[in-house]
């Protein structure tokens, strides 16, 4: 009976550790008390696929938090860019959207670390004076194919800057969460690239990553202390042994 009463016990515990109201997070990995939101000339806005269940090692919240001109939505569609944002906006095209698609900057030639393409994927002319007219930038928040489902259900999109990124290295997760492409990053990550590179910033990207590796240190503690909260994803099933019995 004690072997059985273990599960139960963790997820008793898990459901009443109280969730921060701001970041969602559970308590012990909230690192809300050590953000000062920063103001930002560039607008963020981060769509979150309703489907994104991951309240431990997720950042979308976490990154808003970290600017007084942000917002985060949660669904799979909206009719243009002035409804999701909640707010008139009179030119999309001084718009980007982050998707990375099939497109690799490594593919391209440049040296950049945030690219502007067209829609056949192709490197932008001008690259110094589209980057620079950019006013406000959507993030696209979820796994890959949830990415994905937000870029072919909003058909406005394609009236915006498509951009992708070339990061010089793999994404500060490493072990705890792989990326399927080396150039893929958490959203957080991902805003203080762009916005640091945008603004001429470096201070943004310095305060965003730090945020990111507090995080993280905060969810390897817990994997140790309190496992509850941090479960461990579910080993794939091979579907070929159990065909074989």
């Amino acid at each position: 009976m004690s072997k059985q009463s273990k599960p139960d016990a963790g997820s008793a515990a898990a459901e009443t550790t109280p969730d921060c109201p701001r970041c969602l997070k559970p308590l012990p990995l909230c690192i809300c008390d050590s953000i000062t939101a920063i103001d930002n000339r560039i607008s963020l806005l981060i769509l979150q696929h309703p489907q994104e269940q991951d309240r431990a090692l997720g950042t979308a919240r976490l990154t808003a938090l970290h600017f007084r001109n942000a917002a985060v939505k949660i669904g799979l569609s909206w009719p243009s860019l002035s409804r999701a944002l909640g707010r008139p906006v009179p030119d999309p095209s001084r718009w980007a959207v982050l998707y990375l698609g099939s497109a690799k900057v490594a593919d391209l030639e440049t040296d950049r670390e945030v690219v502007a393409i067209n829609r056949k994927g192709e490197i932008e002319d001008n690259q110094r004076a589209i980057l620079k007219d950019i006013e406000g930038i959507v993030l696209l928040d979820g796994t890959w194919s949830q990415a994905k489902a937000l870029w072919w259900r909003n058909a406005w999109m394609l009236k915006c800057q498509r951009v992708i990124l070339g990061p010089s290295r793999p994404s500060r997760y490493g072990q705890l969460r792989r990326e399927p492409r080396r150039d893929g990053l958490s959203t957080i990550e991902a805003a203080a690239m762009l916005l640091s590179t945008l603004e001429k910033r470096a201070d943004i990207a310095e305060t965003l990553d730090a945020s990111f590796e507090r995080m993280l240190a905060r969810y390897r503690k817990a994997q140790h202390v309190l496992p509850e909260l941090v479960p461990k994803p579910k080993p794939k099933r091979d579907y070929r042994r159990r065909k074989r019995g």
